[in-house]
């Protein structure tokens, strides 16, 4: 009971024995407790989908008319410069999250001589300034690649290290051949890897630097199969496999272009095919929800003919995102943008739709590029790109 405020406790006596005396107490004192709080787990953000660009362009064939504007654009020390003929795509290119070039010939030393057609021999000034555009990793399977034998290999693989630059599609070692090119790509939400591959559809007859059937990649539909699946075995989550084939100065792609792109992109192990040999444009088609690249034509070359085909070229840039839910990458986007290489100096290659939208046409009359706008647009899109989403890219990039 209680007592004047008081807690009584009363302890109820056994039979016989007297009621024991009620004590009283006092309540204790509380102090004021410290609140408590209890802290809400910061919800852990959902991750986003990696995604990330690849820029590709065409054959990088080294014609004596581009080292001579390369030594006019030297720098102070003499040192031949070739960056200023790329400068009007170097902002595409660099922003790319890979950026990938085809160079065509094999480099000389970087004394010379340097040769053009039929057995290049490059200067190997070309890699610094394709460093500098913002390309990535060249590849270097092409009809050129024995031109100078082993050591013509060796110098322009070497030359690529020495810019940080990757590559494919020859070998200076048996080791090196058999090893699959993986490049990390950077992205916002982590890093993804490719796979870069590249092979070629012959060497000009000329045989294999002392047998070693290593040193570059021939076209073989297995082969091609099997190396894109070492690159997946080797951490690869996108394959990009470039071919030079198809028949130069022939815009429409030939019987092997037509029978092996698709056995190839529909296969899962390859993602996406880049073309280049032909000189000129040729079409992209989407095949089985995937991009097939016949040809690019010609980055930097200088033909006989400068009023023709074969001085239009192509930037492809694709986009590829990640489905989380799977973690595979497909295709989100497909772009081109239309080159061309002027030929009267200064010898520069120009982006299309920038030059006609800003006037700033260099050596080419404006009729001409409208001229290879034109082409490049109905070539590229004839196999039914722009109704699978193609798109050009505008002046604004």
């Amino acid at each position: 009971m209680v007592v004047g405020g008081a807690l009584t406790l009363t302890a109820c006596a056994g039979e016989g024995e007297p009621e024991s005396q009620s004590t009283t107490t006092n309540p204790p004192v509380m102090s004021n407790p410290e609140p408590t709080f209890t802290q809400t787990p910061t919800p852990t953000p959902d991750p986003e989908p990696r995604e990330f660009t690849v820029v590709a362009t065409g054959d990088i064939l080294l014609h004596e008319r581009l080292w001579a504007q390369a030594e006019r654009d030297a720098d102070d020390d003499g040192t031949w410069n070739f960056a200023p003929q790329l400068a009007n795509i170097t902002p595409v290119v660099e922003e790319a999250g890979l950026a990938i070039c085809h160079l065509e010939v094999p480099l000389a030393p970087e004394d010379g001589p340097y040769q053009g057609y039929p057995y290049f021999s490059g200067p190997p000034q070309i890699v610094p300034a394709l460093a500098e555009t913002g390309y990535d990793a060249c590849t270097t399977a092409s009809n050129h690649t024995f031109d100078q034998g082993a050591e013509g290999i060796e110098r322009t693989l070497d030359t690529l290290d020495r810019a940080g630059m990757a590559h494919a599609g020859s070998a200076r070692t048996k080791d090196e051949g058999r090893r699959p090119t993986v490049i990390s790509v950077d992205t916002p939400d982590g890093p993804v890897q490719v796979g870069l591959l590249s092979y070629t559809y012959g060497f000009n007859g000329i045989p294999y630097p002392d047998g070693d059937e290593w040193r570059g990649n021939e076209i073989d539909e297995d082969t091609i199969l099997a190396e894109a699946a070492a690159a997946r075995e080797d951490g690869a989550e996108v394959v990009i496999a470039a071919l030079h084939w198809g028949n130069e100065y022939v815009h429409e792609p030939n019987e092997q272009q037509l029978e092996l792109a698709p056995r190839l992109i529909e296969a899962p192990e390859i993602d996406l095919l880049l073309g280049h040999h032909a000189h000129v444009v040729q079409p992209l088609e989407q095949i089985d929800g995937e991009w097939v690249v016949y040809g690019m034509g010609n980055l930097m070359a200088n033909h006989a003919e400068p009023e023709g085909p074969k001085s239009e070229g192509l930037l492809t840039r694709f986009t590829f995102t990640e489905d989380l839910a799977s973690g595979t990458f497909s295709t989100t986007a497909a772009e081109y943008l239309p080159l061309y290489q002027t030929y009267t100096p200064p010898v520069e290659v120009l982006h299309v739709p920038a030059a006609l939208d800003s006037g700033a046409t260099g050596t080419a009359s404006e009729s001409r590029l409208e001229r290879a706008l034109e082409r490049t647009v109905e070539v590229v899109e004839s196999r039914g790109g722009a109704d699978d989403g193609l798109t050009m890219i505008g002046a604004g990039e």
